[in-house]
């Protein structure tokens, strides 16, 4: 009876070890299951019209948004289908993004594989990069071309917050020896040469500016002193051209013009023509230039020879 009970307790303990191991199985299964789900696959050489992985990279260089893909569709297999179907050899995955470009990211940006873990939203058990900023991708090669070349980033002119750091310390430094005067001496000729130039700009513009002043100055004084010469020769004509009119009037002679005297005669002069001399002078209104016969009466004398009085 007590072997019987003993065996009947063995077989029980039997089953619930049984039992525990089983269940142990399976979560250690379901456990490894886990592990293995939204994994980056490892990088693998290209080959011609064949999808490989190139592992986890830092950035996606220059490759671009392939918005045709729907972001409930993306996984390798759909982002390399459609990089592949546009003749493109990189295609690059993020959360639920799909990139394509013609070359492989930046050379030094490849990560390690574990950087990439966040599930594809078509098949989680593959890793589709990692969401963030900037974040991380899965690249691939789609077998189009197995060459490649790596992405080179234009050189850019920002400085890093340690090269920041570092010009400031030698700002700071060349500035303490500035003041000491050693390196004053290398930054005067630029500030003079700037100067100069300026200096040199401003008086040229003066000179410039006086030289057209005078320029214009002369012009204008030549043209006045023409005009006014002009005028003063219309004067003297049309004084001339009186004068002669009123000695045609008048029965006198034009007057000369000579020289630059003009010689008048003096009846011409109202004044003088209403004037006598004397009260023995001539008549002023008699000419006496030429011989003219005049009738007189003749006084009776012993000779024949009549005598007329003056």
């Amino acid at each position: 009876m007590k072997s019987s009970t003993l065996l009947s307790g063995a077989l029980v303990a039997a089953a619930q070890v049984y039992t525990a191991l089983g269940a142990t199985a399976v979560r250690a299964h379901e456990v490894s299951h886990v592990i293995r789900a939204n994994i980056q696959l490892p990088s693998q050489p290209p080959v011609p019209n064949a999808y490989r992985s190139q592992g986890c990279w830092s950035s996606k260089g220059n490759m671009t948004h392939a918005t045709a893909v729907k972001s409930t569709t993306v996984s390798s297999g759909s982002c390399n289908d459609y990089c592949k179907s546009k003749e493109m050899p990189v295609s690059g995955l993020q959360g639920d993004e799909c990139f394509c470009g013609m070359v492989y990211p930046p050379q030094g940006d490849q990560v390690e594989d574990s950087k990439c873990s966040f599930p594809c939203p078509a098949y989680p058990k593959e890793a589709c990069g990692q969401i963030g900023q900037p974040g991380y991708f899965s690249v691939f090669n789609t077998g189009v071309n197995i060459n490649p070349d790596y992405y080179e980033p234009p050189k850019s002119t920002t400085t890093s917050p340690s090269s920041t750091s570092t010009s400031t310390d030698a700002e700071k430094s060349s500035a303490a020896a500035g003041s000491s005067g050693i390196a004053s001496a290398s930054a005067e000729p630029t500030s003079a040469d700037g100067g100069s130039k300026k200096k040199t700009n401003v008086a040229g513009i003066a000179a410039g500016t006086v030289v057209g002043v005078v320029v214009l100055g002369g012009l204008l004084g030549a043209a006045f002193f023409t005009l006014r010469r002009r005028r003063n020769a219309e004067i003297e004509e049309e004084h001339r051209r009186n004068a002669a009119v009123n000695a045609f009037i008048n029965g006198s002679k034009p007057p000369s013009t000579s020289g630059s005297i003009s010689m008048t005669d003096s009846r011409l002069d109202p004044i003088m023509a209403h004037r006598r001399l004397s009260d023995g002078s001539i008549a002023d209104n008699e000419d006496y230039s030429r011989r003219i016969l005049r009738v007189c009466r003749c006084l009776p004398s012993a000779s024949f020879v009549s005598i007329c009085p003056d």
